[in-house]
């Protein structure tokens, strides 16, 4: 898809945040896609849901937690500080960004090759967007997809979802709109990462550096291995 096919569905992603949010039992609406078999999917090309809940769900609540948690003790935005410490190190584990939205590898990713991406401007949600970032926004996960796919020049399988602000009303300033990417391979289109022993009982292990996963997949072309 060019960026302009991956806006229109950014624009549906909003369009059906908004609309979802009307309705007084919602408070929580969830934007996620997998891709491949190995993920669960059924169908080859990326099959994305949205999840509209009363609830908000557990990594959810978490994530707002701590940010509003950070933003009450620091007076600032825990993301945007975040994002500020990356920007201020380009070579270490930012994979790609443009005028609008960056690409990191967080230093805390499990998955080998997750990647964050975060929105320069403060922004809670999706139909915050303008315009521009929203094509900023298709532009960049492009950019994000075509590296997985070169990495291994398989169409390379993950879980993407959006955390935004909940639909109940409330401000959550603190909030600050981001997307993971999840994806599960690890050395060649055949080796997956499990978690099993003692990551499920004892605490999720780094098979490489953020900065060794950033600087892989930074350095490989813009170009799809197909084109």
């Amino acid at each position: 898809m060019t960026v302009l096919e991956i806006a229109t569905v950014v624009d549906a992603w909003a369009f059906e945040t908004s609309a979802l949010a009307q309705h007084p039992w919602i408070n929580h609406v969830q934007i996620f896609e997998n891709r491949g078999a190995m993920m669960g999917a059924s169908n080859p090309h990326p099959h994305c849901q949205i999840w509209a809940t009363e609830h908000i769900p557990d990594e959810s609540l978490l994530e707002l937690a701590a940010q509003q948690a950070y933003q009450e003790e620091h007076g600032s935005c825990l993301l945007c500080d975040y994002l500020a410490t990356e920007l201020a190190h380009p070579d270490a584990r930012i994979v790609v960004d443009n005028d609008h939205f960056v690409a990191v590898v967080p230093y805390w990713a499990i998955w080998p090759f997750e990647t964050l991406i975060l929105p320069r401007r403060h922004l809670g949600d999706l139909p915050s967007l303008t315009p521009a970032e929203r094509t900023a926004l298709a532009d960049i996960l492009k950019a994000v997809t075509t590296r997985y796919d070169n990495l291994f020049q398989v169409p390379f399988p993950y879980c993407l979802g959006f955390h935004q602000r909940p639909t109940h009303g409330q401000a959550h300033q603190g909030m600050h709109f981001h997307a993971h990417f999840y994806p599960p391979l690890l050395r060649s289109a055949e080796i997956r990462k499990f978690m099993v022993g003692f990551e499920m009982f004892g605490s999720p292990q780094r098979d490489l550096t953020a900065e060794t996963a950033a600087a892989r997949l930074r350095a490989l072309p813009a170009k799809h291995y197909l084109d």
